[in-house]
């Protein structure tokens, strides 16, 4: 599967770089997300194909109302996600990460289970392991924040426990 995975990346990877994919992915892709998830009750993302994927459900930063925003995630290595608000480019920060700025307390839902989490800002020192560690995971990944012009903001999203003696994780 790893190779079969492999091979899937390699050539969908380039076409995520095209002027094309960036002004329709942000239109269309949202909308088939919805539907699968719906059609499945939050089992399957069509981004889970091929990355790890994750629902983040926010607080909006004006509204106050419940969001939900499907993400690609990067594990850490220590239980936790980082997750790049690239926006596919955009000139814009995604609404979510306005919303993370305005309320860290967040959820998150990863093949079927959601879970509470905290999301923080990654420090400007420690943003080139980051995008290294997301680059393993998608290659040229970065060239969004280069193509968008701004500094993507990147966070961590740090598991919290209901119960104090138990400490999800995010592995894979």
């Amino acid at each position: 599967m790893p190779t079969v995975l492999h091979l899937v990346r390699s050539v969908v990877s380039p076409l995520t770089r095209t002027r094309l994919f960036r002004w329709a992915a942000p239109r269309v892709l949202p909308l088939v997300e919805r539907a699968i998830s719906g059609l499945t009750r939050g089992r399957v993302q069509l981004s889970a194909l091929l990355v790890p994927s994750l629902v983040l459900h926010t607080t909006g930063a004006k509204t106050g109302a419940p969001r939900d925003s499907a993400l690609m995630y990067t594990p850490d290595g220590r239980g936790r996600a980082i997750v790049a608000g690239t926006s596919f480019a955009q000139e814009r920060h995604p609404a979510w990460t306005y919303n993370l700025l305005a309320h860290p307390d967040a959820a998150i839902t990863v093949r079927g289970r959601r879970m509470p989490v905290r999301a923080t800002p990654i420090a400007a020192e420690e943003r080139d392991a980051a995008w290294a560690r997301i680059e393993a995971q998608w290659p040229g990944y970065r060239a969004y924040e280069r193509e968008s012009g701004r500094v993507v903001r990147l966070f961590r999203l740090q598991p919290v426990s209901r119960r104090p003696a138990a400490e999800p994780t995010l592995g894979r």
